[in-house]
């Protein structure tokens, strides 16, 4: 799109100009300036980075630069050229994977799909948030929540957070993958802190938690060993809660976060074979 400025040469009249003229010589120029334009404008979005790499790989993909069936360039190869992190391709990654634009095999490599399925209509907001992105927002203001939670929760929060981390165990005992008792616990820890703001917060990291992106995400890299640590970590959060230790809880938490990330960020070809493990 080219923008020309047109701009016109006014003679104002002048009655009280200082040598006597009517109209003064001196040509101003107007207070507004005119913009031809040869296209409309289009409001223009901002968009995640992640979401910015994905446009690019399909723009390339819709080119014919990788055919349908071909291997795309290894995740660590695409951070480099993109000048970029690998958690940042693996976001954008994971949203083409979404879409039915490409596809992970595991220990093979990701390819581009022979027919793309139609795009799904987002839910709610919070699911373009990307999944790493969530989980370095949550290491930041969660170990704060499980500090204050070892300082102002009640006999009740105590006995909610205990519960919640049985629900987790039930369920992975039973052969289920425990994300409602994770929710229930993370959530109860939060409850306990007695800030509204945090616990607003939280929840809005949680609707990210269980969107698309995430839920993809966790079927390559989620599975019984990886839930077994999760159980774990758990287990020593709430220990220290208990304790009423809130160094400890902080440190706790952020060892499970941090954890956590490594888990969603490990190579592709550790993922297990069968998504859920159980």
């Amino acid at each position: 799109m080219r923008i020309e400025q047109s701009l016109t040469l006014i003679a104002y009249p002048c009655h009280h100009c200082a040598i006597g003229q009517t109209t003064c010589p001196i040509l101003v120029f107007p207070d507004v300036t005119l913009f031809c334009f040869q296209m409309p404008l289009q409001i223009v979005e901002s968009q995640r980075l992640y979401r910015q790499i994905a446009e690019q790989l399909r723009a390339l993909i819709q080119s014919g630069e990788f055919v349908a069936g071909e291997r795309l360039p290894a995740e660590r190869d695409l951070a480099q050229q993109l000048g970029v992190s690998r958690p940042t391709v693996r976001e954008a990654l994971i949203a083409l994977e979404v879409e039915g634009v490409i596809e992970v095999h595991t220990g093979s490599g990701i390819y581009v799909c022979e027919k793309r399925k139609p795009a799904r209509k987002k839910s709610y907001v919070n699911e373009d948030w990307g999944p790493l992105e969530v989980m370095s927002a949550r290491l930041l203001i969660e170990a704060e929540i499980a500090g204050l939670a070892a300082i102002h929760a009640t006999r009740q929060d105590m006995q909610n957070i205990a519960q919640a981390l049985h629900q987790m165990k039930k369920e992975a005992a039973s052969g289920q993958v425990p994300r409602h008792g994770d929710e229930a616990f993370h959530m109860a820890i939060a409850q306990a802190c007695g800030n509204s703001v945090l616990i607003d917060t939280l929840t809005r990291y949680w609707q990210a938690r269980n969107g698309p992106l995430f839920q993809r995400l966790g079927e390559h890299f989620e599975n019984a060993v990886s839930w077994g640590q999760a159980i774990t970590e758990h287990e020593r959060i709430y220990q220290a809660i208990r304790e009423r230790n809130s160094t400890a809880a902080k440190r706790a938490m952020q060892h499970h976060l941090k954890q956590a990330h490594k888990r969603y960020s490990a190579s592709w070809r550790r993922a297990p074979a069968h998504p859920s493990g159980f």
